[in-house]
C-alpha cells in the first residue's frame, strides 16, 4: 500500500441472499422502486463517490516509499515508470468493470466480489489460484502493515530524542516492543466480528492517510524552498560509495513493486462498482470515467510527493520519507504525521484482514456445523445498557493470526523490501493477468486476433515485470538478512 482501504464490504465469500438483506436491515415495507434488479435497495452512487472512494482507497502508506523509488531509477525513468503503471492500472481497471455484470452490460446478472467475477467468467482451477492469491495477498499487506506501524512509533520516540539531545545524537531505539504493542491493539479490534462494524474505523484511517501524505508533500517542498535547488540526477543513485552493480540493479527493481503497490487497488474495484446506480449509462461506463478521473488525481499527488521527496534529498532519500529522518523539524509535525500513519494502519490492517477473517470462519462453520466450539456465541455484558457477543472460535483463530504476523514482522522488519515484495506479487495476476482473460471470455475475443494479441503482450509483459520485481524485493530482503538479528533490531 500500501496503503489501500476499502469503502465497501469486499468479503470474498459470497454475500448474503438479497431477500435476507432485505428483512435484516427492514426494507421488505418499501415500494418495489426502492430496490435495484437484484432485490438490494436501490443504489445510489455516482462517478464523483466513486472517484472519491478509490482516491480513498488507493492513496496509502504506499507513497512513503515513492521518493526512494523514483532515487533508484532517476529523474527521468522514475517518473516515467509512475505514468506507465498509472496507463496500465487504468486500462485493466476499464477490462474489469465490463465483467462487473455477467451477459449483457444492462441487464446482466451482477457480481459482487472479485472472486465471484472470476468465478462467473473463468470458473475452475482458477478460481481457486485466484483466491489463493488474494489470501496471500492480504497476510502479506498485514504484516507489512504491523512493519510500518512500528517504524513510525519508533520514529515518534527518536523525534522526541534528537529534539532533546541534538540531531547528531544516536537516539536508538527497538521496533520489538511496538510490534507487540500494535499487536495487542489488532487483537482487540479484531474482535469485531463483521466487516460491516468498522466502517467509522475506515473512515478515521482515510483521513489519516490524506494528512500524513499532505504533511510529507508539505515537507518536502519546504526543503526544496530552504536549499533553494532540486537534488537528484537523470540516473538516480549512482554505483559506488555503498552501493554496488548488483545492488543498483536489485534496488531498481524493487523500485517497481513499491511502485505498483502504491497503485494497486483492482481487489476493491468490483465493490466499488457495486455501489453506482443503475443504468442508464451502465455502470462500466460511469466506473470508468471514475477510475480516469481517480487515477489522474492519484498520478498528480504521486508525482508530486516522490518528485519532492527526491529533490529534497537526492539519491540520499529514505525508504520511508517520514521515518528516515532526512526531515528533522519541526518535530512535532513529524510526530502527527507519524501518529497519523499508526492510526491509518490500525483502521487499514482490519480493512484487509476481515475479509480473511469471515472467509476462514465460514469454511469452519461449514466443515464443522455442529462443533460447539466453532458455532455457540456467548454474551458478555460491559454495563447495564450494553453487551457484546464473542465467540470462542473466532476469539483464537483471530488472536493466533495477529500473533503469527506480528512474530514474522518482528523477524522482518524491512518495510521497504516487503512493500516491493507485496507490490510485485500482487501485481500481474490480480491487476493484469485476470481481468485480461475475463475480459476476453466476456468478449468473446477470437484467438490470434488483433485485441487478443495485443492484451496478451500485454499480460506478458507486466509478467516480465512483476517477477523482476519480486527477484529485486527478495534480493534486497536476503541482503538485510545477512546483517540483522531477528528480535534484536535497533534503529
Amino acid at each position: 500500500m500500501v496503503a489501500k482501504e476499502s469503502t465497501n464490504d469486499h468479503r470474498l465469500a459470497p454475500p448474503v441472499s438479497s431477500m435476507d438483506m432485505t428483512l435484516e436491515l427492514g426494507y421488505n415495507k418499501l415500494s418495489p422502486e426502492s430496490f435495484d434488479d437484484d432485490g438490494r435497495p436501490r443504489r445510489t452512487g455516482t462517478m464523483w463517490t466513486a472517484s472519491a472512494h478509490i482516491i480513498t482507497a488507493v492513496i496509502g502508506s504506499g507513497v512513503l516509499s515513492l521518493a526512494w523509488s523514483i532515487g533508484q531509477l532517476g529523474w527521468i525513468a522514475g517518473p516515467a515508470v509512475m505514468i506507465l503503471f498509472a496507463f496500465v492500472i487504468y486500462y485493466t481497471s476499464g477490462l474489469l468493470a465490463d465483467c462487473y455484470r455477467s451477459g449483457d452490460p444492462r441487464t446482466g446478472k451482477r457480481n459482487y466480489t472479485y472472486m465471484e467475477v472470476v468465478n462467473a467468467n473463468l470458473g475452475g482451477l482458477k478460481v481457486r489460484i485466484c483466491g489463493y492469491i488474494q489470501y496471500i495477498n492480504l497476510v502479506g499487506v498485514a504484516i507489512g502493515y504491523t512493519i510500518a506501524a512500528s517504524i513510525s512509533m519508533t520514529a515518534i520516540k527518536r523525534s522526541n530524542c534528537f529534539h532533546d539531545k541534538g540531531d547528531n545524537s544516536p537516539c536508538h531505539a527497538s521496533s520489538n516492543p511496538y510490534m507487540i504493542l500494535f499487536g495487542v491493539i489488532q487483537i482487540i479490534f479484531s474482535q469485531i466480528p463483521d466487516f460491516d462494524q468498522i466502517s467509522w474505523l475506515s473512515m478515521v484511517a482515510a483521513v489519516m492517510s490524506f494528512t500524513y501524505s499532505s504533511i510529507g508533500l508539505g515537507l518536502g517542498i519546504a526543503q526544496v524552498a530552504r536549499h533553494g535547488q532540486f537534488k537528484g540526477s537523470i540516473t538516480g543513485v549512482s554505483i559506488g560509495a555503498g552501493v554496488s552493480q548488483i545492488q543498483k540493479i536489485w534496488h531498481s527493481l524493487q523500485a517497481f513493486g513499491d511502485i505498483a503497490f502504491a497503485y494497486t487497488y483492482s481487489l476493491i474495484l468490483i465493490e466499488i462498482q457495486d455501489t453506482i446506480r443503475s443504468p442508464p449509462p451502465t455502470e462500466a461506463k460511469v466506473m470508468r470515467k471514475a477510475t480516469l478521473i481517480s487515477v489522474m488525481v492519484t498520478t498528480v499527488f504521486y508525482s508530486l510527493c516522490g518528485c519532492m521527496g527526491y529533490a529534497a534529498f537526492g539519491n540520499a532519500a529514505p525508504g520511508n520519507l517520514l521515518t528516515g529522518f532526512g526531515f528533522y523539524n519541526p518535530y512535532w509535525l513529524l510526530d502527527i504525521a507519524n501518529a497519523a500513519i499508526v492510526i491509518h494502519l490500525v483502521g487499514a490492517y482490519q480493512v484487509y484482514a476481515q475479509p480473511l477473517f469471515a472467509f476462514v470462519e465460514k469454511w469452519a462453520k461449514n466443515s464443522w456445523p455442529e462443533s460447539p466450539l466453532i458455532g455457540r456465541d456467548f454474551v458478555v455484558r460491559i454495563s447495564k445498557t450494553r453487551k457484546i457477543k464473542l465467540n470462542l472460535f473466532r476469539m483464537i483463530w483471530r488472536t493466533l493470526f495477529v500473533i503469527l504476523t506480528t512474530v514474522i514482522s518482528m523477524m522482518l522488519p524491512f518495510f521497504n523490501d516487503i512493500v516491493g515484495l507485496l507490490g510485485a506479487l500482487g501485481f500481474w495476476p490480480l491487476t493484469v493477468y485476470f481481468p485480461v482473460e475475463m475480459y476476453i471470455v466476456q468478449k468473446k475475443l477470437v484467438r490470434w486476433s488483433r485485441k487478443w494479441v495485443c492484451l496478451q503482450l500485454l499480460s506478458v509483459g507486466c509478467l516480465v515485470i512483476s517477477v523482476a520485481a519480486a527477484v529485486g524485493s527478495v534480493a534486497s530482503i536476503v541482503d538485510d538478512l545477512k546483517v540483522f538479528k531477528p528480535f534484536q533490531n535497533n534503529m
